[in-house]
């Protein structure tokens, strides 16, 4: 099937914002990752984790549809993780697993990978 995604007037300008914001969105996510992490009470570790988990569903929204299809299954498949992880754990004792830390590090990561096709 021929992908016409790319052949759309302005499809180009669409793809090189959704690059620019990334980069914008990989930086908040690496933060609130970082801060989960370090934070000592559980309402911050939600608080950050859950603010990680919204910029992670507008990559995972968008990416796919401009041709990242890659790139947005795993801001997916990160999401999943963190909604999960926090409906199955107590908001008065939630901790940040090291595993999810290096999830999202590797998602940031991945990001950092993308660019504009040739």
């Amino acid at each position: 099937m021929k992908r016409f995604t790319y052949e759309l007037p302005g499809m180009s300008e669409i793809r090189t914002r959704f690059i620019d914001l990334l980069a914008e969105r990989r930086e908040r996510i690496a933060s609130h990752t970082v801060a989960a992490w370090d934070a000592k009470n559980p309402a911050d570790i939600k608080t950050n984790l859950a603010a990680a988990q919204a910029t992670l569903h507008q990559i995972a929204g968008t990416a796919g549809s401009l041709g990242f299809g890659p790139l947005g299954d795993t801001a997916r498949a990160c999401e999943i993780r963190i909604i999960k992880h926090l409906e199955e754990n107590d908001t008065t004792s939630l901790t940040c697993p090291g595993d999810l830390i290096v999830e999202l590090d590797d998602f940031v990561a991945q990001c950092r990978t993308v660019s504009l096709p040739n």
